[in-house]
């Protein structure tokens, strides 16, 4: 027979743990369902050093004292792969996993979303250490730097403009000969004095020691490729090529936003009464640590009011 709980929480990142600990201290049964280390996509940053009083830790620290606090709390935390997760006739939602079946009278759905790599060599190996996927989130480790970013849509542009004003230079690579940004947007970065454009070029390698100090670009017009090489540690790449929300779990029982992303209310309901969605695998303009801690607050008094009317 399966497990019921009041609230199961899919997803261990910010968004996750901050619905467990609103749920806990509400006094729900809240179980956490995670299939890898806490603190979701962030365990694998470095640094975090703009979550507001706490000046600097690493990802994976932070991470774990968000489950520590909501644990203490009373809340409870499984590990194991959500296969599938359904409504039955009685109201109740039935979660799937790789170990067990479990049930609850609500769920919150917290699986984040993947920033899309940039398909160059070392790109994993220097991740954290020349390689970023957010401006927002580590520009400051690049004042004075200089900074390529890869991409040509409007998010590319965005994240230019923002480290035109950290950075000392700002370089887009852009594999096709013209933006994909909207003209206003590609006006506004054309006017930045400390920011230029490689057009029909591509990053197809990266090497260095502790940090980058080579860089191999490719015209994407002739094929030719050169090397350019840097003072390990004065250069960055950010890569701007768009973001794949993890949707796939939901998808049968909300609505999709034009970025992929679940379309909710404002408090975090979707279209399935019961279910309900935070963090960044919803549709909206800005993902960081702490837009996905409030959607998780924001989600677990929802479900908590859900919960109260229909048990």
């Amino acid at each position: 027979m399966a497990t019921t709980h009041e609230l199961i929480v899919i997803g261990g990142g910010p968004a996750g743990y901050s619905a467990a600990l609103y749920a806990a201290r509400a006094s729900l049964d809240v179980l956490v369902l995670e299939h890898g280390m806490s603190g979701g996509q962030i365990a694998t940053s470095d640094v975090i050093d703009n979550y507001p009083g706490i000046p600097s830790c690493s990802g994976a620290e932070l991470g774990q004292k968000m489950q520590a606090h909501a644990e203490q709390a009373g809340a409870h935390s499984a590990y194991g792969s959500v296969q599938a997760i359904e409504k039955d006739d009685s109201g109740s939602f039935v979660i799937t996993t790789d170990m067990e079946r479990l049930t609850a009278h609500a769920v919150v759905v917290a699986t984040g979303a993947t920033p899309r790599q940039g398909g160059f060599t070392g790109e994993d190996a220097f991740r954290g250490r020349g390689v970023s996927y957010c401006a927002t989130c580590d520009g400051m480790f690049y004042r004075e730097k200089r900074v390529f970013i890869i991409g040509g849509g409007n998010s590319a542009v965005e994240e230019a403009l923002y480290l035109s004003h950290i950075a000392s230079s700002v370089e887009l690579v852009v594999r096709r000969d013209e933006f994909r940004a909207s003209r206003g947007m590609a006006n506004r970065l054309l006017a930045r004095d400390n920011i230029s454009v490689r057009y029909q070029t591509s990053i197809t390698d990266v090497e260095g020691g502790t940090f980058i100090n080579a860089i191999t670009f490719r015209d994407n017009a002739t094929g030719e490729t050169h090397v350019e090489r840097f003072d390990e540690g004065s250069v960055g790449i950010f890569v701007a090529v768009g973001h794949d929300p993890a949707t796939a779990l939901v998808e049968p029982l909300v609505d999709l936003g034009a970025d992929g992303g679940v379309l909710t209310d404002d408090g975090m309901a979707t279209r399935t009464p019961g279910l309900f969605c935070a963090g960044d695998m919803r549709s909206k303009t800005l993902r960081q640590v702490i837009t996905a801690a409030s959607d998780g607050a924001i989600a677990a008094m929802s479900a908590y009011q859900y919960i109260e009317q229909h048990n």
